[in-house]
């Protein structure tokens, strides 16, 4: 069995399953492990052994980015996945972080780094565009592969920014193992197999594919099928290709749900989606109307905190943790109160129960972040992982998110988390999608505001609003969103997250769409240009 994802890729060399179809396009596995080795090849006639061998790409989700992504494990040197939305100083920014040799880019991406510097932008970076003679040139000359290092288990393979919706990306040192971890504990709980097709529509520089998409894919033998996520082209590309298998992250269940109903939606390959961050409702609903079975959990980048769910996980939950995850609050540094609630739901005890996911035991899978010792010790205090994500636990140890913990919201005295907000906002069938978050009270404290996308042929009033609100019995009347913007799209990152910083740098008065003000002491919402009552 295989160790390493280096081991793990060297499985496939002679298996001549299909291992891509991209548009018209087959690759067998034999013929896709060998154009990676070549490449490795080539990577490492070029770079200085001497200097840490990491070769960073700029490129979208295609067969390209997946030999990269195999001859890095072949070659036994690290990939930096570069996140293709940023732009100018902050690209350059991150291409400096992780200390790359070499950059490959593609003819799509090229122009993103025109009027960076290579040697003062790019930290002396040698910029190569693959399908260019120059490539081409590289592959030819270089012999059989001699790769930099056989790997050990906790080697980094890639190395893998953060999202950057709490702030400016991180690179995150994602070991080998926690990539053959992953991918294995997949192919055993979906039984992937060689006859199985993963759709790979999540941005390949980012961990979801690479645990969830991509490492399945080939400790299966599975063909990866590499895709850019298109809510409407999703359906088409599932028949195409036959998929069975796909990974998401964020909203893109949200968006394929908005797009609008056939009769013979069911009528299709796909028989699960596995991912995090999606509503209950969307679970629900992408599982009736596609026929397959949908499988959410909990993940970030950095992998250090496991959260599991099981048969019996309650609506809202995320599952239970592992024995190493708690609840602290991090100004006393001790274990926050098991939750309370009300005969309705609603919770009792926010104050004392909301805290910050640690890990008790340390980093877990956490290598750290690269090049960025103040981020590492923001992360690691008192011994402990701290995620930067709000959670509570019921008697029976469940955990729901509550946020971030910018999330955190006082209103009138009352602390608040956005979460538990937003999943009673998303039970309004009119909605599709929803960010809560705090925007400054003009005396003291803050004020709710939502901003909300409908679905696609949705209506809906401020009475609609006002009606629906006064019916969910657990909803504190403090979490009334003063302010409500019936937004058309929400800001989001590469990986569909929402940037809810942006939003917060909005305030009220600016961003699109129409905006409703609650009256201060009611329950009414009226237009903002229309006289509110005080």
């Amino acid at each position: 069995m295989a160790e390493n994802v280096q081991q793990m890729v060297r499985e496939r060399a002679e298996d001549d399953g299909v291992a891509i179809r991209y548009g018209d396009r087959t690759w067998t596995w034999r013929e896709h492990v060998a154009e990676a080795g070549a490449e490795a090849s080539a990577m490492l006639g070029v770079v200085d052994p001497g200097r840490p061998v990491h070769v960073a790409v700029l490129l979208g989700n295609t067969p390209d980015m997946l030999r990269s992504m195999a001859a890095a494990a072949l070659g036994g040197y690290v990939l930096c996945g570069v996140n293709t939305t940023r732009r100018g100083a902050g690209l350059a920014a991150d291409v400096r972080r992780c200390d790359a040799q070499v950059l490959l880019t593609d003819a799509e991406h090229r122009p993103l780094l025109e009027g960076l510097d290579p040697e003062a932008d790019l930290g002396g970076v040698r910029v190569v565009e693959v399908g260019s003679p120059e490539y081409a040139a590289l592959v030819a000359e270089a012999g059989p592969l001699v790769p930099h290092r056989e790997v050990e288990a906790m080697d980094t393979f890639m190395m893998i920014f953060t999202s950057g919706t709490s702030g400016e990306p991180k690179a995150v040192q994602v070991a080998h193992l926690m990539v053959l971890f992953s991918g294995l504990n997949l192919v055993e709980r979906f039984g992937l197999g060689a006859d199985d097709v993963c759709y790979l529509s999540m941005p390949l520089f980012h961990s979801n594919a690479v645990v969830a998409g991509w490492a399945p894919a080939v400790g299966s033998g599975a063909t990866m099928v590499p895709a850019k996520f298109s809510a409407s082209r999703f359906l088409d590309d599932v028949r195409r290709y036959g998929v069975t298998y796909m990974n998401y992250v964020g909203k893109p269940l949200a968006y394929v749900l908005a797009t609008p109903e056939r009769p013979d939606d069911a009528e299709n390959t796909l028989r699960v989606a596995f991912g995090n961050e999606a509503s209950d409702r969307d679970i629900e609903e992408f599982s009736r109307r596609f026929d397959c079975d949908v499988m959410d959990g909990f993940g970030s980048t950095e992998l250090a905190i496991i959260i599991l769910r099981e048969p019996g996980t309650p609506s809202g939950s995320i599952g239970k943790g592992m024995p190493d995850v708690g609840i602290y609050d991090p100004e006393t540094v001790t274990e926050c109160e098991v939750a309370r609630f009300d005969e309705h739901g609603a919770l009792l005890n926010a104050d004392r129960a909301v805290g910050e996911l640690v890990n008790t035991q340390g980093a877990g899978y956490f290598q750290g972040y690269y090049n960025d010792a103040s981020a590492n010790e923001e992360r690691m205090r008192h011994g402990m992982y701290w995620s930067g994500d709000l959670a509570y636990r019921d008697e029976d140890g469940w955990i729901f998110l509550a946020g971030r913990t910018a999330d955190w919201m006082r209103v009138d005295g009352e602390n608040l988390a956005a979460a538990p907000i937003e999943r009673i906002l998303l039970r309004l069938p009119q909605l599709n999608r929803v960010a809560v978050y705090a925007v400054p009270d003009a005396n003291v404290g803050d004020q709710v505001m939502a901003a909300i996308v409908l679905q696609d042929d949705a209506t809906l009033t401020p009475a609609d609003l006002e009606a629906f609100l006064a019916e969910q019995p657990d909803l504190s009347p403090k979490a009334w969103p003063r302010f409500v913007r019936i937004a058309p799209d929400l800001p989001a990152t590469a990986t569909n997250k929402v940037v809810k910083r942006e939003l917060i740098a909005q305030g009220p008065t600016a961003g699109n769409g129409e905006l409703w003000v609650r009256e201060e002491r009611g329950r009414s919402y009226a237009p903002a240009d229309a006289p509110v009552p005080a």
